[in-house]
């Protein structure tokens, strides 16, 4: 029996969302009101907490622009912009973070799960697609928890699946570190030196009870 189990998030941690889920969103935003986001005030909003999804983002951007935003139109514009044609949209962009290696050590000895705000059809077209050799189970997509993030479900619904297990968790946003604590789950915090704002992010990790912020989830080792 695996006795610690790492549940990771995916956009900010194993997969690189600025070309792919960012740009959609800025693009989206665009489209519906004539308003160009930037990368920095996408991170400025998420450190506020309560918008981990990024089409949540998108419609209170719309809005805030002074324009109607019909949710699951704007939701639908997004998701073509990422897929468009059997794949070939802004998530043929994806860049994965972890380096060769890396989740193969880490599991050894220990479970890996995912706990992402993604679909699951997004979810699995990525681990397919970067490490197909790694087991993460269980993969908890937002179609499996009623509540989102910050809310504790998707940690605790790992914890049910692995009962005595330690899990730690490794996220890039505030929501995430609010979902450990919710959770009583440990959490280690990626603030990348090259993303936005990163050292308003590792602040907020740290007063929010990060155990540690990592530059990256390559660090990961040291703390496990």
């Amino acid at each position: 029996m695996r006795t610690e189990v790492v549940a990771f998030d995916m956009d900010g941690v194993l997969v690189d969302p600025t070309e792919t889920f960012r740009k959609a969103l800025i693009e989206t935003v665009e489209h519906f009101s004539g308003v160009r986001m930037t990368q920095d005030e996408i991170v400025k909003i998420k450190n506020e907490g309560g918008y981990n999804n990024d089409h949540d983002i998108a419609v209170m951007a719309i809005r805030a622009a002074g324009m109607p935003a019909d949710p699951d139109e704007v939701f639908a514009y997004g998701k073509a912009l990422y897929w468009g044609r059997d794949g070939d949209g802004l998530i043929s962009n994806e860049r994965w973070l972890a380096a060769p290696g890396l989740l193969e050590r880490v599991a050894s000895g220990r479970g890996l799960a995912i706990f992402t705000g993604r679909g699951a059809a997004t979810a699995r077209h990525t681990l397919d697609r970067f490490c197909p050799q790694v087991l993460f189970e269980p993969v908890v997509t937002n179609e499996l928890v009623e509540r989102h993030k910050p809310a504790p479900d998707g940690l605790l619904l790992i914890r049910g699946d692995l009962p005595g297990a330690s899990v730690v968790f490794v996220g890039d946003n505030v929501d995430d570190c609010r979902s450990a604590a919710a959770a009583g789950v440990r959490f280690l915090g990626v603030a990348s030196p090259g993303a936005p704002r990163h050292r308003e992010t590792a602040t907020l990790f740290r007063q929010l009870g990060a155990e540690a912020v990592l530059a990256s989830v390559n660090e990961i080792e040291a703390h496990l």
